[in-house]
């Protein structure tokens, strides 16, 4: 890749990107890399004859809050957003040759986020020698509940396996290896990594994979939550194709209140369905385990109160909370044990399930969090110790102030890239824990 100062231009297979150079790192932004119609099957991007400025970010998908805001700060008030949103960033070393390559996929409870965001750029995580490709894909009602047709496809997660096909095919002009690739993700994105993980389209994609804080334990029993949010939707909008997106995201939003009558598998209104495309049907699961686990080693874990954020927004907790400090001791007692139920149990499960289907797996948990902070280390904190522009986390509540301890978000980022190169033999251990030394 030729380079000066400032920028560089990459030939890619669709066509010529002007890129930044900083630091030793090349970063190439708003990479489309499909097209789609409302409540279609993305294709992928024809392309472009001129030189396509990638210097600028992408948009992210239409969207409304999740509550993350309340934990991580503002992830996407700064892009655009459109239903065009099928687009990629990328993060290479200036001489990468065949680097392990990291394929993020943002959380946000199926409903918010976008790989675009300042808060995922991987400017630090590229410089462990990995190029790391963050995907932007579609969200909600236009990414997982087509109100029309119960048997539509998993859109948001089709959009995922074309950015995947993507990088298999184009990632080389950035120095990576299509044969090495890693898919990482966290909650809403970590689950949709064990989605992909057991999708027979998915197969030969990659090859390894990290599972951060994915709400397992909703993944089963969602059909009554689905069929009650689309009769919503159908009462909301008479036409969903030809609805404003205004309108069907307000149309969403009562879809999600409707959802919450289902109590804690509620919580995750939107998910991918199990048997619409590219997901197999719950009768073919344990195969497509089976398969998966003879291919891909993984990595998966959770923070040590990866429960609090979604504990105090219970209104039963804030009263709670309003006895001070006892208050606070036994809002933290629930918040790990709905952590046990939620995420820790789920996340040793599953590891378990893959080790005794032949596959190889290590576990990990995350342990830091600010002095005297309320939030203690809970979900979406380790994402500041693998990512983000300077600065773009200082709005986070979850930080309370201070800056992610320098040496522990080294350590992490080693690990992780040393996962993407050599796989469960790079871990120090098969049972991690991510703490302050």
């Amino acid at each position: 890749m030729p380079l000066d100062t400032r920028t560089t231009r990459i030939a890619t297979p669709a066509g010529e990107l002007i890129a930044d150079v900083a630091d030793g790192v090349v970063r190439a932004r708003g990479i489309p890399y499909g097209v789609a119609e409302r409540f279609r099957r993305p294709h992928p991007h024809p392309g472009w004859t001129e030189p396509r400025d990638a210097r600028v970010r992408g948009p992210a998908a239409p969207q409304i809050s999740a509550g993350v805001d309340s934990v991580a700060g503002a992830v996407v008030d700064d892009l655009e957003q459109s239903e065009n949103c099928q687009v990629l960033s990328v993060f290479a070393p200036v001489d990468a040759v065949d680097a392990p390559v990291m394929v993020w996929l943002h959380g946000g409870a199926y409903m918010s986020g976008a790989g675009e965001s300042p808060k995922y750029d991987a400017d630090d995580l590229a410089r462990e020698g990995v190029v790391v490709v963050t995907v932007t894909y579609r969200l909600g009602v236009l990414g997982y509940l087509n109100p029309c047709d119960p048997a539509a496809e998993n859109l948001g997660l089709r959009d995922q396996l074309l950015a995947l096909e993507w990088v298999r095919d184009s990632v080389a002009a950035f120095g990576g290896d299509p044969g090495s690739v890693t898919v990482f993700g966290h909650s809403a994105g970590g689950d949709s990594v064990v989605a992909l993980m057991l999708a027979p389209p998915a197969t030969g994609l990659f090859t390894r994979a990290i599972v951060q804080s994915a709400p397992l334990s909703l993944r089963s029993g969602r059909d009554r939550v689905t069929e009650a949010q689309r009769v919503v939707l159908r009462d909301e909008l008479a036409d969903p194709v030809a609805a404003s997106v205004g309108e069907v995201l307000a149309a969403q939003l009562r879809a999600v209140v409707r959802a919450a009558d289902f109590g804690r598998v509620g919580g995750l209104p939107f998910a991918p369905v199990q048997g619409c495309p590219p997901v197999a049907p719950t009768t073919e699961a344990d195969a497509r385990l089976a398969d998966a686990a003879s291919r891909i080693e993984l990595l998966i874990g959770h923070t040590v109160d990866d429960a609090t954020p979604f504990v105090a927004e219970d209104p039963r907790a804030m009263r709670v909370a309003r006895l001070g400090r006892v208050g606070r001791a036994v809002l933290r007692v629930v918040a790990r044990r709905i952590t046990a139920q939620m995420f820790a149990g789920p996340a040793h499960d599953f590891a378990a399930a893959w080790r005794r289907h032949g596959g190889r797996c290590a576990t990990y948990v995350f342990d830091w969090a600010p002095r005297d902070s309320p939030h203690g280390s809970c979900h979406s904190i380790e994402l500041p110790f693998l990512f983000g522009a300077d600065g773009a986390w200082a709005d986070a509540p979850m930080l309370a102030g201070e800056r992610p301890d320098p040496d522990l978000a080294a350590r992490m980022r080693r690990i992780w890239a040393a996962f993407a190169r050599d796989g469960l033999q790079g871990l120090p251990a098969d049972s991690l824990r991510l703490a302050a030394i």
